[in-house]
């Protein structure tokens, strides 16, 4: 069934469930609605084993977790991620394990593969009815109603020209919530023209720098530059992180088996794949999420009003994302110090 039919019907929940489609962050939210329905805060812990692509390589540690008995609750739950960057074999011997799952537990397979894509049959094809699958391939429908949920979310109103229009787009949902993220610091309603010259404009070129010296390596160039870009606009974090956002989303994506960049980007790969291949797919994606993280906070303002406050979560979050990419930070002050200091 579709994501929403899938949170709207709240569908009973057996022995297997597949997450396929291509949407990611309607995937992540899956899989984080199915625990919640299946096991309560309190004993989520004793009872849910989660697994990588690579972990999962070996079958038998999937088999031993699926067999183990419930601990205080009515199920054991078991998470296999990113199974669609596993090879033939494993795959197969993954789906083996998947048709033995015992009563009372659940195998929960995510894998992002377009249901009928090209390359590996999904897991989600292969259950047919007897697993719950829920695909997050999101046609428009889906993507209007993703685009409300975030607006509200946001307390940002569009006119509904923009809605229909985002909705009609080929982007992905991350990118669209990115963009609704930044123009709904406006603080006005959100019009076409706006979602219009979101789209042709450049990103910020002091934004781009500062996020291309961080994903190179070049902290202290990266910080510094975030510090100008402060002292010519005291908000100017939504900017700094939107741009690393997208630079560890472009990390993220070449880490992935196959991954290719987008046609606007694809003059950066040279300089990004070697960078996405020491980094690999995980800590990209941790370095991804912890961008996407902070431009949350700066619009929900839990990050704070201030301009110090938003320049200290950015030297907080350069610092980081330096440490996740694995290269090796230079001695720096913060931002909120150099300001001080000058």
């Amino acid at each position: 069934m579709k994501f929403y039919d899938f949170l709207d019907r709240e569908p009973a929940i057996g022995k297997l469930v597949v997450i396929d489609g291509t949407e990611r962050v309607l995937a992540d939210r899956a899989l984080e609605v199915l625990l919640d329905r299946l096991l309560p805060p309190e004993v989520r812990e004793l009872n849910l084993a989660r697994f990588s692509a690579e972990e999962a390589a070996d079958s038998g540690r999937i088999a031993e977790a699926l067999q183990a008995m419930p601990f205080l609750a009515e199920r054991r739950v078991v998470a296999v991620t990113e199974t669609q960057m596993m090879r033939a074999q494993p795959r197969r011997e993954l789906w083996e394990v998947a048709q033995t799952v015992p009563e009372g537990n659940t195998l929960v397979l995510m894998d992002l593969l377009a249901p009928r894509g090209k390359g590996p049959q999904s897991f989600g094809v292969l259950a047919g009815r007897s697993a719950l699958r829920i695909d997050t391939t999101a046609g428009e429908e889906t993507r209007a109603r993703f685009i409300e949920e975030t607006l509200a979310r946001l307390h940002a109103k569009a006119e509904p020209r923009a809605i229909a229009e985002l909705a009609r787009s080929k982007a992905e949902l991350v990118a669209l919530r990115n963009d609704l993220e930044k123009l709904a610091l406006t603080g006005k309603k959100i019009t076409l023209a706006d979602l219009e010259r979101e789209a042709l404009s450049l990103e910020d070129p002091k934004a781009y720098r500062y996020a291309s010296a961080l994903a190179e390596g070049k902290v202290a160039e990266a910080l510094e530059i975030a510090y100008e870009s402060f002292e010519l606009d005291p908000r100017a974090g939504v900017a700094l992180m939107s741009a690393l956002a997208t630079e560890c989303n472009y990390l993220w994506e070449l880490a992935r088996p196959g991954g290719e960049l987008p046609s606007r980007a694809q003059w950066r790969e040279r300089v990004l794949r070697p960078i996405a291949r020491r980094t690999g797919e995980r800590r990209a994606r941790r370095a991804y999420e912890r961008a996407v993280g902070a431009i949350e906070s700066i619009v929900t303002g839990r990050a704070g009003s201030t301009s110090d406050e938003q320049r200290a979560l950015v030297d907080r979050v350069t610092v980081e994302v330096s440490s996740v990419l694995l290269v090796r930070p230079s001695p720096i002050f913060s931002i909120a110090r150099r300001s001080t200091i000058r």
